[in-house]
């Protein structure tokens, strides 16, 4: 699927003013009596806190009060589980599934299964490279353009002096990964930034922490000037191998990083990291407007954004306290 997606996420939020009842054209049963609408969600698995205020909010979105009956799966970052799971949905007959997919590609195959079983498929989060025909609708964040506000930060930072940088890339092969490189790349085309080294840590903070120690050990302190992290938990991670290392994280090594959870503020309240993207989390109630009015035989647009803020350590202090996430 191209990255072209045209709708914000105001146009979204009148998704919030469709009424909660819907009748399904599927023939698989749960939403056509007037029932609670069976929906089959297959997250990624529960990597970082991004990930858990995800899944919470998704959750109560698609609970029992909303007249959802929510069969969940979270696959470890497993792709194959997570297809087997999307598998099983379908063999249940459930009304919809919704997918946060852990990679772009390998999707055709069941996504036109449930096509072929008259399932419609909402895409949460992440994206897929298959054709738009084989899923109902998107939402979730512009990941290119989060990397692309962390690079723009960098190059008017750092972009007229010499400066080396590593990369803690996320889960190989993922939207947000693939994306995240990119927008950042853009950013700071021409300028002094120079990227000495860039491996994945699949977004965890122990995974952060185990890449930039191997970094660390190549580079030294004094080697290495810019992180940039794909996620806040990675960032974490290399705060912790930085200062295991006699470094001082945010001013011997600056630290850029995207989603905006409570301990990457925090981070950057205090000092050790000096720049965070926004990634919006809290995507379930979009998630499941879309999947009523699709039920429903509405028109939705395909792609939805959400919108993202990006924050320095005097913003953050001002919103830390009132973050839901």
């Amino acid at each position: 699927m191209k990255k072209k997606f045209l709708t914000g996420f105001a146009a979204l939020s009148a998704l919030a003013l469709f009424a909660a009842g819907c009748g399904s054209d599927s023939g698989s049963g749960g939403g056509s009596g007037g029932g609670d609408i069976k929906v089959g969600f297959a997250q990624t698995g529960s990597e970082s806190g991004w990930r858990s205020a995800n899944t919470e909010n998704m959750k109560k979105a698609f609970s029992k009060e909303k007249g959802f009956d929510l069969v969940f799966n979270a696959a470890d970052n497993d792709p194959a589980a997570q297809i087997a799971a999307v598998r099983s949905f379908i063999n249940q007959g459930v009304d919809a599934i919704v997918v946060a997919p852990i990679v772009e590609d390998g999707w055709d195959d069941v996504l036109q299964e449930a096509k072929d079983a008259d399932i419609p498929v909402v895409l949460e989060d992440r994206t897929v490279s298959s054709a738009d025909d084989l899923f109902a609708s998107w939402v979730g964040d512009d990941f290119e353009k989060e990397g692309e506000t962390a690079g723009q930060w960098a190059a008017d930072n750092f972009g007229d002096t010499p400066t080396k940088m590593v990369v803690l890339e996320g889960t190989t092969g993922s939207a947000p990964a693939n994306d995240r490189a990119a927008g950042f790349d853009k950013a700071i085309s021409g300028t002094q930034i120079q990227k000495i080294d860039s491996q994945t840590g699949e977004f965890t903070r122990d995974g952060g922490k185990k890449v930039m120690e191997g970094f660390l050990q190549k580079y030294g302190v004094d080697g290495i000037d810019l992180v940039f992290a794909h996620n806040d938990d990675m960032a974490l991670g290399a705060i912790e191998a930085i200062e295991a290392a006699g470094g001082k994280p945010g001013e011997d090594i600056k630290i850029v990083s995207i989603d905006a959870v409570h301990d990457g503020l925090q981070a950057l309240i205090d000092g050790k990291i000096n720049f965070i993207v926004e990634c919006n989390p809290l995507l379930g109630d979009y998630a499941a407007d879309l999947v009523k009015k699709v039920l429903d035989g509405t028109d939705v647009q395909k792609q939805n954004y959400a919108e993202d803020g990006s924050f320095t350590k005097e913003q953050a202090s001002d919103v830390i306290d009132s973050r839901p996430y």
